[in-house]
């Protein structure tokens, strides 16, 4: 502004009558909007391109436009959830276009965006109180690809994209919970006119199980012995994921007791080690007897090894609770 000659020429002709001063000095206009361009497509996740509508333009790389994501959820048992599997499932998506290869164009043919010269972005400007303000945005006309289609194919209209199905194999890795998301990259819906494809997104959904509660790694399960089992010891089967073992159950065990079984649970995902298998004791007590059987407990019931007498050992139910978690 302090130099006349130049404020002259700015007021008549704007920014481009400093094409001829700034261009000598080494400071070229659209070198630095250019400049400005690559700023904010690295901000912006490369959605806008070099070069602008009005200041030259030209020398710009076109958009690559990206296929969406696609959602999925995948129901597990906890036997597969165990162990890891492969699931092969059919999904439904966009695929390239078999007869254009993806491109588009049934002859391969592009031609230059005649709206924004190439460059994939518009600029607008526009007055302010503070003076001239710009914006840039995709250009409307070619989507930022910097290209029309020439010779639309037929079977795909010109977006290089139909719909198909597709059979994919994923693979599920063992110890995932219920509602964890996996995402296989590049199984998506395919990128129209040879874009990058989207990402496959699978949602963990685990089956109840008929057997066992799990809680992160463990798992519970519900053990039933009979009252002189109870009292006098024994040893049951108890089912594990990996087929029965066999428990000592000690003599004058109480109803309530949890036993825990060491890595008999489920593997951690991506980490080391097994949780446990806890194992709730509960002694049966039997709502319908015959007369014989009523006789046999009528003689035990006055004996003195049968009235409740518990020891200090034999703490409340949330007292044990505590040392369980603990």
């Amino acid at each position: 502004l302090s130099n006349p000659d130049k404020k002259a020429r700015y007021d008549q002709y704007g920014m481009a009558g400093m094409e001829g001063f700034y261009g000598q000095g080494g400071m070229n206009m659209n070198d630095i909007f250019s400049n400005l361009g690559d700023l904010f497509g690295d901000l912006f996740g490369g959605g806008f391109r070099t070069g602008f509508t009005g200041f030259g333009g030209g020398g710009a790389a076109r958009r690559v436009l990206r296929g969406t994501n696609l959602r999925i959820k995948i129901p597990l048992t906890l036997e597969e959830i165990d162990t890891g599997v492969e699931k092969k499932v059919r999904v439904s998506k966009y695929v390239p276009c078999k007869t254009c290869g993806g491109t588009g164009s049934r002859t391969g043919n592009f031609e230059t965006c005649p709206h924004c010269n190439g460059s994939g972005v518009v600029v607008e400007v526009r007055r302010t109180l503070l003076g001239q303000m710009q914006s840039q945005s995709a250009c409307p006309h070619c989507g930022g690809e910097g290209r029309v289609v020439r010779d639309k194919c037929r079977d795909c209209g010109g977006d290089g994209i139909v719909k198909s199905d597709e059979v994919i194999a994923i693979q599920v890795p063992a110890g995932v919970t219920d509602g964890m998301q996996l995402a296989i990259q590049g199984k998506g819906n395919a990128g129209p006119r040879g874009g990058v494809p989207g990402d496959l997104m699978v949602m963990v959904e685990e089956k109840p199980h008929e057997l066992f509660e799990r809680q992160d790694q463990n798992l519970y399960y519900n053990a039933f012995i009979t009252f002189a089992d109870a009292a006098l010891g024994s040893s049951v089967e108890i089912p594990t994921l990996h087929g029965k073992v066999r428990v000592k159950i000690e003599q004058g065990t109480p109803s309530g007791k949890v036993l825990r079984l060491k890595g008999k649970g489920l593997p951690a995902v991506q980490g080391y080690g097994r949780g446990d298998l806890l194992v709730s004791i509960n002694v049966w007590v039997p709502k319908n007897l015959n007369k014989e059987e009523k006789a046999l407990l009528e003689k035990l019931r006055s004996q003195p090894n049968f009235q409740p007498n518990p020891s200090k050992q034999e703490r409340g139910f949330f007292e044990k609770m505590k040392d369980l978690f603990n």
